[in-house]
């Protein structure tokens, strides 16, 4: 009888053939899917824009027309067809009215980011290295915030610009776990509880014990949403919880970030709490207040956002139901030690 140990060169031949037949699959697999997704969202703009432009009664509707037609979208299929997805549909066909112009390298995700970039002849230079260069979507949108092009045409050394860029993205290398992370192509399917999908990992793992550990506290807190979108004219931003708290009447976003606090992680969560005011708070809804929290190896930090005009508010109510910003903190170490500690038997079982 044959040993096939790990070092036999005819099982290890095998094998490589095996990693090789495997990694092959789930590429084609997203390759797949993201044409198809890319296809049927440039094909749902196209036929918004014609009825649009199929005489003055039809045009007239403006963005009524979306309204209506995701109401509908909506109720059978699903977020991913709400208004705010119809309109970047709408403007993905006017940005690229040739649909056999279109790469298939590139996601829908890639192309909801290109329709940031104004300049056309910018865009499809993105376009083209973004399908060139194998970026990820999280790569294409760090090229395009930290203005890549711009800086190759105005550097006399454009091949250290390149190597400086490059070397930036190796940490965003895009994974099959990343792609099934994608609350864009999770919508697009149709698939509910997209946190089911991400429990593994130590971030959602927190976030499944502080959602628990809310609702047991018995202050007024009822379970409205998990990643729950929301959207500007330009880009979506996702809420990793969102609670409504009948005891105060508002509605509290909990974001939570890996690393050490920063500037902009509070700017953020200051708009989203504008923007919840904004779009979500009914007339008899108190303000919407936030709380960030930074998962640190040292230090954990949690911490209250609250807009100028309700620091009163929060002082003499909110303090009273909320919990502190004290036992947040210790809530997340305390459950982050010990989902670590899971992992770590696991790991030696």
């Amino acid at each position: 009888m044959t040993d096939l140990t790990p070092q036999t060169p005819s099982l290890s031949g095998l094998l490589d053939a095996l990693r090789g037949l495997i990694q092959q699959g789930r590429q084609q697999a997203l390759r797949a899917v993201d044409m198809v997704q890319v296809q049927t969202c440039w094909e749902i703009g196209r036929h918004i824009v014609e009825f649009e432009q199929d005489g003055q009664t039809r045009a007239a509707y403006g963005r009524k027309l979306l309204t209506r037609l995701a109401a509908d979208l909506t109720a059978e299929f699903g977020k991913g067809f709400d208004a705010s997805n119809l309109r970047y549909m709408r403007l993905f066909y006017q940005a690229f009215p040739i649909r056999d112009a279109l790469r298939h390298e590139l996601s829908w995700t890639h192309y909801r980011l290109l329709l940031r970039v104004d300049n056309t002849e910018v865009r499809q230079w993105y376009v083209n290295e973004a399908a060139a260069q194998n970026w990820s979507s999280r790569a294409l949108d760090r090229q395009i915030d930290t203005l890549y092009y711009e800086r190759l045409l105005l550097s006399s050394d454009k091949a250290a610009v390149a190597a400086e860029a490059n070397a930036n993205l190796e940490h965003l290398q895009k994974s099959p776990r990343e792609f099934v992370r994608d609350p864009v192509m999770l919508e697009f399917l149709g698939l509910s509880g997209s946190g089911k999908l991400l429990e593994s990992t130590l971030e959602q793992a927190l976030m499944d014990k502080l959602q628990a550990f809310l609702l047991e506290l018995g202050k007024g807190f009822a379970f409205v949403a998990r990643q729950q979108r929301i959207s500007t004219e330009s880009q979506d931003f996702y809420i990793d919880l969102v609670f409504y708290n009948y005891l105060l009447k508002c509605f509290v976003l909990i974001d939570l970030k890996a690393g050490k606090l920063t500037h902009q992680d509070i700017g953020q969560m200051d708009m989203y709490v504008r923007m919840y005011d904004d779009l979500k708070r009914g007339p008899d809804d108190n303000p919407t207040v936030g709380i960030l929290l930074c998962d640190q190896k040292d230090q954990s930090v949690a911490r209250y956002s609250v807009l100028h005009d309700s620091e009163q508010l929060f002082a003499t109510k909110y303090r009273l139901v909320l919990p502190s910003e004290e036992d947040l903190r210790v809530e997340i170490e305390r459950e982050r030690d010990a989902i670590e500690a899971a992992h770590r038997l696991e790991e030696k079982e």
